[in-house]
């Protein structure tokens, strides 16, 4: 059963992201090499929308000197913007919303993702960053909101 629980948590890791991040900044926080990585990711089924993510990055001396070779931390904040006219796709309706990236945060076990979530209720578009971990939950989040009226019409 373990090697099976293996396999699967691999194939998962394996599974593409569903959007092309890019990377958009990169800012050294220490001495040591460490950096906070900013990626723009454009929502692939929401077009004129745009999400800017931001992580934490270990350096080569932090992974030797902490002994962790293989992951990174799985916090991140996240902001999203309307860039353009927002043209909903076939996007999931559902209150688990749907993935909209994944980028890996250890070999394994952890990722980074985006969800987004549509609350059509209040016309608005909600986007969660959170960490994801096959052995355990995490309670590490971002969140970022677009309204889908016309803020034009509304002035």
């Amino acid at each position: 059963m373990t090697r099976m629980f293996r396999l699967a948590a691999l194939a998962l890791a394996l599974i593409p992201a569903t959007a092309h991040a890019e990377i958009v900044g990169k800012v050294g926080v220490d001495w040591v090499g460490n950096d906070v990585i900013v990626e723009a990711i454009p929502d692939p089924d929401v077009e004129g929308v745009t999400c800017h993510i931001a992580y934490f990055e270990r350096s080569v001396i932090d992974r030797l000197s902490q002994g962790n070779w293989f992951e990174d931390p799985s916090n991140a904040s996240i902001d999203c913007r309307q860039t353009g006219p927002i043209t909903l796709g076939d996007i999931d309706r559902s209150r688990g919303g749907e993935a909209v990236f994944r980028e890996s945060r250890s070999i394994i076990l952890k990722s980074l993702r985006i969800t987004r979530i549509y609350d059509e209720t209040n016309q608005v578009l909600v986007y969660l960053a959170h960490g994801s971990e096959l052995t355990q939950g995490s309670a590490k989040m971002s969140l970022s909101t677009i309204p889908l009226y016309d803020t034009e019409a509304a002035q």
